[in-house]
């Protein structure tokens, strides 16, 4: 009796070191990232070389610490998700450690023209609010775009002839073409200073295209070529740009052909050797039955073109024999 006693109290205190971790340091938690930072030094005998005693302590001390962890989780308010029957769920606080980004963080944005210039002369930038009050309208209307405050000048009923103008000159017509001038200008603007950020900012790969002109010179030569040549003619009978060079048109766009690099994949190069190497050594030949039935029915065809050929020709000549003696018949009988 005494040995079963003894044995049971052993088994109970087994579990209870199952379940209980004593550590010098106590372990930093972060609970709302499921994180435990152990700062206590392992065993440094432990730890040498590479065997099973290592392996063993290895899996001790994350064992340990992942019980640690799972304590602290219990200690959290739980509810039963999906009613009284659900999986009871902890609810996690907010994480308090900052994890490190998967990917670099993005690059600065080049500065355009104008913050340059901006910044060498010093004009720092004041915020305008987006309504103002029109005078004409007697209400607050936008700054900029559709019905702005003092109206487009394009469309007014009246414009003013400055001075030194031609007095037979349409305004109305100057006004709408010199805003299409600097529409224009400002779109040109744009996207040089964004083929400029690009040139500045891709050392790498180019960056794929958008449809909405967010393109470079390279991105949109190859554009216009891919277009071009994407006809029925190859884009011989295309119309060239003012500026294109007179290229001759390709189906691949130029791109070299690729070979298999001499350094890569061995087991592939392997069994490629090892099939090859089998069709030689044997004894029955490998053959393409399409091809040779191909090549057969192509073999036959020709024989009897050529057979067809010669008795044409053989016809041929009995007919001018037979018209020969019938005329030489017929002059010794005159």
């Amino acid at each position: 009796v005494e040995e079963v006693l003894a044995a049971a109290e052993e088994q109970e205190a087994e579990k209870r070191r199952s379940i209980t971790v004593e550590k010098e340091l106590e372990l930093e938690f972060d609970l709302g990232n499921l994180l435990a930072l152990d700062r206590n030094p392992p065993a440094a005998a432990g730890l040498r070389g590479a065997g099973p005693q290592r392996e063993a302590l290895l899996r001790a001390l994350a064992r340990d610490n992942t019980q640690l962890l799972v304590a602290r989780l219990w200690g959290l308010p739980a509810e039963r998700a999906g009613g009284a029957g659900g999986p009871l769920v902890a609810q996690l606080p907010e994480p308090t450690f900052t994890l490190p980004r998967e990917k670099r963080p993005p690059r600065p944005r080049p500065p355009t023209r104008w913050e340059q210039f901006a910044r060498l002369k010093g004009i720092r930038k004041r915020k305008k609010t987006s309504l103002v009050w029109d005078e004409q309208a007697k209400e607050w209307r936008r700054r900029w775009g559709y019905r702005r405050a003092g109206g487009d000048p394009a469309r007014a009923w009246l414009a003013e002839v400055p001075e030194g103008a031609d007095p037979n000159e349409d305004q109305f017509a100057r006004l709408r073409r010199e805003k299409r001038e600097r529409v224009a200008r400002n779109e040109f603007n744009r996207l040089r200073n964004l083929a400029r950020a690009h040139r500045a900012g891709t050392a790498g790969p180019a960056a794929p295209l958008h449809p909405t002109g967010h393109q470079s010179r390279e991105e949109l030569g190859h554009v216009a070529r891919v277009a071009r040549v994407s006809t029925a003619s190859l884009g011989r009978f295309q119309p060239r740009l003012p500026k294109e060079p007179a290229e001759p048109p390709s189906r691949s766009g130029g791109r070299k052909r690729r070979f298999e690099p001499l350094l890569g994949n061995l087991a592939a190069e392997r069994s490629r050797q090892l099939e090859l190497l089998r069709d030689m050594g044997s004894k029955k030949p490998v053959l393409d039955i399409t091809r040779a039935v191909n090549k057969q029915l192509r073999q036959e065809e020709a024989e009897a073109a050529a057979a067809k050929g010669k008795k044409q020709s053989k016809r041929g000549k009995r007919g001018r024999r037979q018209q020969r003696v019938g005329r030489s018949s017929k002059k010794s009988g005159g």
